[in-house]
């Protein structure tokens, strides 16, 4: 399974941004989907995750009401969608895959596949 996340960049603070990641080499719509954000010399912090029927939705405190995130499973990503950007939203986000859960998890050792990762900076 691989994951390949793209859409980040340089945005100036109250900006938006959309993140996708896509899936390839396993059964998507199976999969539980998450977010992660990590800065350097911090832990990867939880952004938010979906259920495979993009039903239930959960999101980090930091970020609710600003970050949404969905999914397609014909085309098998999953987005983030930014908005009200802060420059502590400044980090290099990862999408990743749970392919062994029913319910949607904010813990990331239960996710199994995780992309490369995409840089967000947001400048004040």
């Amino acid at each position: 399974v691989q994951l390949q996340a793209s859409g980040g960049g340089l945005v100036q603070a109250g900006g938006s941004l959309k993140l996708s990641c896509v899936v390839s080499g396993g059964t998507f719509r199976d999969y539980v989907m998450g977010w992660f954000r990590q800065v350097p010399g911090k832990e990867r912090e939880f952004v938010a995750a979906v259920s495979w029927s993009d039903g239930d939705k959960y999101y980090g405190d930091s970020v609710k009401g600003r970050f949404t995130i969905s999914r397609d499973n014909a085309k098998n990503t999953v987005y983030l969608q930014m908005n009200s950007l802060k420059p502590e939203d400044t980090a290099v986000y990862f999408c990743a895959a749970d392919g062994y859960s029913d319910h949607v998890s904010m813990s990331l050792i239960r996710y199994d596949y995780w992309g490369q990762g995409t840089q967000v900076t947001v400048s004040s």
